[in-house]
């Protein structure tokens, strides 16, 4: 589930890929899609330099997950580096599957070393693109990915079907590791080193050195018509809100129906404001219905 009080940070949108994909069950009611994710070093090079990240199957930014509302998920996260590994499933709604949720000491322990984690939840009542990150440290530089969630079979979207669908990840590079620049702020008690390139699915732009290549380019440009834009706004199954911007010296009132037992992180989504402590967790106790209680954790839940 996961709250936020800021408009996500660019620096910390990120996809992942799957390495195992497999379908299976009654298309009607939802299928099981598996999914591993094998976090691992591995080299990129940009702005003319090379660098060892972490990094999911081998791919910066990381592969997608795609789904259908109403499956079942399946990801068995492998950890292969020295850090610590959680993964969080930004948007998706938890429901009475908290334990796969995935910020670090608060929905569980993180991954370590040699260690690997099941991560198993549900879509219901979700249609359209959400993204995953780590959720430990500023891990979540390099590993981050879409989730694009599809209709139910049958069920057309509520717009015109478009041509073609890319998801565009805003992001940053950093030529330092993003685990140092993080740990030296924290040592100093002053705002963390900026980045060296914003980026564009992992692309810094033409802009930037050795990048001439490294360019995704995107078309089209319009202005917003108030007698004619309206009449194709979404007021059927309109996008929810996961993370809202506050304005400096400004306020936002939250209201949500707290029916989903478990532990709810809720913080920051600018990172540094997470790393200094603008952060608090929401415990939602068991309700009496039998589908208003959180279900016993996993056994391969990880241990701190």
């Amino acid at each position: 589930m996961g709250i936020s009080l800021l408009s996500s940070s660019s620096a910390f949108l990120v996809f992942f890929s799957f390495f195992t994909f497999c379908l299976l069950g009654d298309p009607v009611l939802g299928i099981t899609r598996h999914y591993k994710f094998d976090v691992k070093l591995h080299n990129v090079t940009r702005l003319c330099h090379t660098k060892s990240i972490v990094s999911v199957n081998g791919q910066f930014p990381g592969p997608r997950i795609v789904a259908r509302e109403g499956d079942q998920l399946l990801i068995k996260v492998v950890n292969h580096v020295p850090n610590n590994i959680s993964i969080h499933w930004h948007g998706i709604r938890q429901l009475r599957s908290g334990w796969a949720d995935g910020p670090a000491y608060v929905a569980q322990c993180p991954i370590q070393t040699g260690e690997s984690y099941v991560y198993n939840f549900t879509i219901v009542g979700q249609r359209g693109t959400l993204f995953w990150h780590a959720h430990i440290s500023w891990l979540r530089a390099t590993l981050y990915g879409p989730i694009v969630i599809l209709p139910k079979l049958g069920v057309p979207y509520p717009f015109a079907k478009p041509y073609k669908e890319v998801p565009i990840i805003f992001g940053e590079w950093f030529n330092a590791d993003p685990e140092a620049v993080i740990s030296q702020a924290l040592q100093t008690g002053g705002g963390p080193n900026v980045s060296d390139a914003y980026t564009i699915n992992g692309l810094p732009g033409p802009l930037y050195n050795c990048s001439t290549k490294d360019t995704f380019k995107l078309k089209g440009f319009g202005n917003f018509d108030p007698n004619k834009d309206p009449a194709k706004f979404n007021l059927i199954d309109p996008v929810e809100r996961n993370t809202v911007g506050v304005p400096s010296g400004g306020w936002v009132a939250i209201r949500f129906l707290a029916d989903n037992p478990g532990v709810w992180f809720m913080h920051c989504h600018l990172e540094v404001h997470t790393s200094w402590g603008l952060k608090m967790a929401w415990i939602v106790l068991d309700g009496e219905l039998p589908n208003q209680k959180l279900v016993p954790p996993p056994a391969d839940l990880p241990k701190c």
